[in-house]
């Protein structure tokens, strides 16, 4: 494995969680974090990040002066993102816009001067909101499904592989990570570097500071173990639309297969979540929560869907398993298992961020 990882928002809970298992993974390693703390609980990481031996700069992927410092990087894993797809609704879109996409170039100039491989982790979200609300569902007890027949491609019984159709709109965020990964592409063919996409679904697992619109999983659990307020927001306000989870610590062995072989997969995209095995609707987590919890809590219905909202995502993993062999392995309970008890046992550090009602 290379010698010097930089990971772009190395504080926030996809970067930091990769960077410390690339870190206990590979001692010699070195890691460096950048990360600009916006994230409310970023500051949590910094500890744990130095406690692995990680170094962390804060400075911010918009600013090209916070990046000229960084030289003789071997790999670049941009996880740095603004991750809500409500982020510009009604309010500046300059930061969701500044991050994802020129932040992504300033890491990209980074990579080229060093000529540093390149993992770009994109989101299921740059598939268009309309085609999937547009497709055929039935609906079950505790669930939205999808129909066996579509006039889609890329929508199975499996879920949406990479074929499913581009053209539409997807959100602020979805857009600039749609925009960075074909700048990625272009940087690959244009300057000789090497790199990967990866479109994930949720992610989720301990340190996630989890809301409402970012971070359901963690939110849900939070909210079992704390109290306070939620709801089933969309679509009649039953709580039957479906996403699919993947644990952090699969995401890292996927990376890891990546980097070890990156040759084979350059240039290279893939869908990248849970997969139908590891889908649940936020009734079905409810149902989850209160077992592991031993905790049932009133959730509010809504009725009123929001405009980002999406009624069905299921990754279809069949193109990233059979190019690599990985497969998840968290299975949903698993994942809620594994942070209800990080909850637990740093409730006085994270009850002020997750036990808050916003």
């Amino acid at each position: 494995m290379a010698t010097t990882y930089l990971v772009a928002g190395g504080a926030g809970f996809v970067g930091c969680s990769l960077a410390i298992a690339f870190k206990r993974h590979y001692e010699n390693m070195r890691v460096v974090g950048l990360d600009n703390l916006k994230r409310r609980g970023s500051d949590l990481n910094i500890p744990r990040l130095h406690a692995h031996g990680i170094d962390f700069v804060q400075g911010d992927v918009r600013n090209k002066e916070d990046l000229k410092g960084f030289q003789d990087i071997d790999v670049i894993l941009d996880c740095s993102a603004e991750p809500s797809v409500l982020a510009g609704q009604g309010s500046s879109c300059d930061y969701v816009i500044g991050t994802n996409l020129y932040g992504t170039i300033n890491c990209l100039e980074v990579a080229r001067a060093s000529r540093a491989d390149f993992v770009f982790l994109s989101t299921s979200r740059v598939y268009p909101i309309g085609l999937i609300n547009g497709l055929k569902y039935r609906e079950a007890s505790t669930r939205f499904e999808l129909a066996d027949e579509q006039e889609v491609p890329g929508a199975t019984t499996r879920g949406f592989s990479e074929a499913l159709p581009l053209s539409g709109a997807r959100s602020f965020y979805g857009t600039t990570k749609l925009c960075s990964e074909l700048l990625v592409e272009e940087y690959i063919d244009l300057y000789g570097i090497r790199g990967v996409i990866n479109r994930c679904g949720v992610i989720a697992g301990p340190w996630q500071m989890g809301k409402v619109d970012q971070g359901f999983v963690t939110l849900w659990v939070a909210r079992h173990v704390f109290g306070g307020p939620l709801a089933y927001i969309g679509f009649g306000g039953t709580g039957k639309q479906v996403r699919d989870v993947l644990h952090i610590d699969d995401l890292y062995r996927l990376l890891e297969t990546q980097l070890r072989e990156l040759g084979r997969f350059s240039g290279m995209v893939f869908n990248v979540g849970g997969g139908q095995a590891m889908s649940v609707s936020p009734l079905e987590l409810t149902e989850i929560c209160a077992g592991v919890t031993e905790r049932r809590i009133p959730i509010a219905s809504i009725a009123e869907t929001r405009a980002a909202d999406v009624r069905f995502y299921v990754s279809d993993n069949l193109k990233v398993e059979q190019a690599t062999g990985w497969k998840p392995t968290r299975t949903v309970s698993e994942i809620v298992e594994d942070i209800a008890g990080w909850v637990r046992a740093y409730e006085r550090d994270v009850r002020p961020i997750l036990g808050c009602d916003d």
